[in-house]
């Protein structure tokens, strides 16, 4: 027997709150509007202190054949900034359609768009971003623009977005970098049953040939006349059969995971509510969306998907009396479990019946998208445990700190790790740090490959435990790569050493919320040094040193002299503002013999500064 607990948690919500309010009956109002009085432009309502923008469906992009196939571009490319604060997917380039992108930039660079946004965001507590078609591609490039702009500049408007049979927009990692952001629930894509536009870019490229770019203009044609859907009514029925049942076929491979998933290019993200004349289902899940993208259409309905896509009115009309009257009769096989009761009416309200293919596929569907869903947060709880074992290795670090910053041979807690002998300590330290990196980098594995919930990167209590284990380990993994020479290999470490999991973590802790504690100056010296790249750059300095002495070439001589003294110069800067820890200034350590090494170098250069005449007095301290 499946769980309890809903499988349609946050999508449910969300769907149960649009159909409760006015929002989808106002926003589409809009849209009707803004397709027959304001074509290839945009219309403005306001409702309170709520504002309404919504883009016209009858708009203009390219469609030659490259560009039918829905060409990808940086999402940053031509933008000026406007999607700065959208991280990298998984690490992946973030790309969207590129005439879409385009269409958006026409607005975007329109000054009565701008000033029209900029007295939303001054007089209003929240917008709607709304469209239909490709309208609705256009609006929910605007509503990310702005939720990017908001996270800039940290304004309080409410940014939601709602779209009706929008095309596929952009790639896996732009849909990855929309959940990381937790913008996902800002998005719900409105899809009538058996509507063509939604599904047509989930083709593969490949498949694009003649005759299927002819069926794409005709589609394309129909969708952005000025007299919208009329001409669309005058395609030849085995036309427009042939294009859906190419469609169909493709959506179905990609769907089962068949050899032409990798090559589609787009994914899904925010919210999909699906809609039938019985009801709607609101799914997040993408590849759950992807399925159900399949299995709501079927063989003969072809005639149906331009009607769908120009009819969303009255499925607007009948959402909100549709989910009051929900509860109704669910089959007695199905009483034995809410879990399984929820998901016979979800399907009840599409219209598929037991008797349909594709019922078995939608119920599994839904079925993986709540184990995946559960999974993931089960994969949270265990992190969280794992997280707790290793608190004892990072507390054996942290003694070894202490026990070095008081020892005797005054080198300090790197020094002391890079020189240190053969005994049981070291040993033990050392295996501590291997297993602390095993940790991280499974956790950051876990992450990437979607078995994480998309937001964990941004939970404090990992945020925070990252950037300690940051400071405290970075040295000891800087002191072991210098031990072991792997500078003379390689290269030096910053550049050429440094583990992957360390740059994420930076990442994590740039994106962090600062509080206004943080801001205030320290009284005393950090406990670790808040540069966990710190001795890295004190033996680059220390090899600039020994480079210049060998140097006969007086322009290299020059550049290692500037690279020297910017080091000298951040180092005083960081221990100006005590954001170094003790070590630092052991009698014995590396960067007390940096400051050794370099007074000696200045004494001698200031004896032969008539020989070298580019050496001017502010740099000799």
């Amino acid at each position: 027997m499946g769980h309890e607990t809903s499988q349609f948690e946050s999508s449910e919500t969300l769907a149960t709150f649009l159909a409760s309010t006015p929002l989808l009956e106002e926003s589409w109002r809009l849209c009707s509007h803004a397709n027959s009085a304001a074509p290839r432009s945009f219309a403005v309502s306001r409702a309170g202190e709520v504002a309404y923008v919504a883009f016209s469906g009858v708009q203009m992009v390219g469609i030659s054949p490259e560009e039918s196939r829905g060409n990808l571009v940086d999402i940053q490319s031509g933008c000026a900034g406007a999607f700065d604060a959208i991280p990298r997917g998984g690490g992946e380039t973030v790309m969207v359609h590129s005439g879409l992108l385009q269409l958006f930039l026409c607005f975007y660079n329109s000054q009565i768009f701008q000033q029209k946004i900029l007295e939303i965001v001054n007089e209003c507590r929240s917008v709607v971003f709304t469209g239909h078609s490709l309208g609705g591609a256009i609006a929910s490039l605007s509503a990310l623009w702005l939720l990017s702009d908001i996270q800039t500049n940290s304004s309080s408007i409410t940014v939601f977005c709602i779209t009706y049979g929008s095309p596929m927009l952009g790639n896996e990692p732009f849909s990855q970098a929309i959940l990381q952001e937790r913008w996902a629930g800002n998005f719900c894509h409105v899809v009538a049953r058996h509507d063509l536009l939604p599904r047509l870019l989930l083709t593969p490229s490949h498949l694009f040939d003649s005759q299927f770019h002819a069926l794409f203009q005709l589609w394309h044609l129909s969708m952005t006349s000025p007299y919208f859907g009329q001409i669309s009514l005058q395609i030849p029925d085995e036309k427009n059969n042939e294009l859906f049942d190419k469609v169909l076929a493709c959506v179905a491979c990609r769907s089962q995971g068949g050899e032409d998933r990798e090559t589609s290019m787009f994914w899904p993200f925010g919210s999909y509510m699906f809609c039938t004349d019985k009801g709607t289902i609101c799914l997040d899940n993408a590849v759950a969306i992807v399925k159900f993208l399949y299995s709501m259409m079927t063989k003969g309905s072809a005639t149906s998907c331009i009607e769908d896509h120009l009819e969303y009115g009255k499925y607007v009309e009948k959402a909100c009396w549709q989910y009051l009257l929900k509860t109704g009769s669910v089959d007695s096989c199905f009483s034995e479990s809410s879990n399984d009761a929820g998901i016979t009416l979800a399907l009840q309200s599409l219209e598929l019946t037991t008797q349909e293919p594709s019922y078995g596929d939608a119920k599994d569907c839904l079925l993986k998208a709540r184990q995946l869903g559960c999974k993931r947060n089960l994969n949270n709880a265990k992190m969280a445990v794992n997280l707790a074992k290793i608190t004892p290795l990072r507390a054996q670090i942290e003694w070894y700190k202490a026990f070095c910053d008081d020892s005797d041979e005054k080198l300090g807690y790197y020094d002391s790790f890079k020189l240190r002998s053969v005994s049981k300590r070291g040993s033990k330290v050392n295996m501590n740090r291997i297993r602390l990196g095993w940790f991280w980098d499974e956790l950051i594995d876990m992450l990437q490959t979607n078995k994480l919930t998309h937001d964990f990167h941004k939970l404090p209590k990992y945020v925070n435990a990252a950037q300690f284990y940051k400071l405290l380990v970075e040295p000891l993994e800087i002191a072991e790569y210098y031990r072991n020479g792997e500078h003379k290999k390689k290269g030096h470490y910053i550049e050429h050493g440094r583990e992957r999991r360390f740059k994420i973590f930076d990442k994590w802790w740039r994106d962090r919320k600062v509080g206004d504690e943080e801001n205030n100056p320290r009284s005393k010296f950090a406990s670790l040094t808040q540069d966990s790249c710190f001795w890295a750059r004190v033996e680059e300095a220390r090899d600039c040193i020994y480079e210049f002495r060998g140097e006969t070439e007086k322009g290299n001589r020059t550049l290692l002299l500037e690279k020297i003294e910017m080091f000298e110069q951040y180092a005083s800067s960081l221990i100006n503002q005590k954001e170094v820890s003790a070590d630092v200034f052991a009698e014995n350590s590396s960067y007390n013999l940096f400051r050794e090494e370099w007074k000696e170098l200045k004494s001698q250069l200031q004896l032969l500064q008539p020989h070298f005449p580019g050496f001017q007095d502010g740099m000799v301290q």
